[in-house]
């Protein structure tokens, strides 16, 4: 499983209604609205390179609201929670 973090800037008075737009694409597990250098947050599991392109250039990118992306590849992952098996069995619902 690849996993990809999304810094989103949006308009100011967008938020929550990207935030709701972002969450409904295929391969966004979550999004959260936080403090900082970005309006929100999305994670994006997929499996395969090629999806990245389709959720994050093809979707979030698109989405109305959405005013600048920037792109983190996860390499490893290190927690104490498997996380492909989590998303394997449902969890992530």
């Amino acid at each position: 499983m690849l996993t990809a973090i999304v810094l989103i800037d949006t308009a100011a008075d967008q938020i929550p209604e990207v935030a709701s737009r972002v969450t409904d694409l295929p391969g966004v597990s979550e999004v959260y609205s936080v403090t900082g250098k970005a309006d929100l947050v999305a994670m994006v599991r997929v499996r395969e390179h090629d999806a990245l392109s389709e959720v994050i250039a093809d979707g979030i990118s698109k989405v109305p609201g959405v005013l600048r992306t920037e792109t983190l590849i996860a390499f490893r992952a290190y927690s104490h929670v498997d996380l492909e098996q989590a998303f394997a069995l449902g969890l992530d619902d």
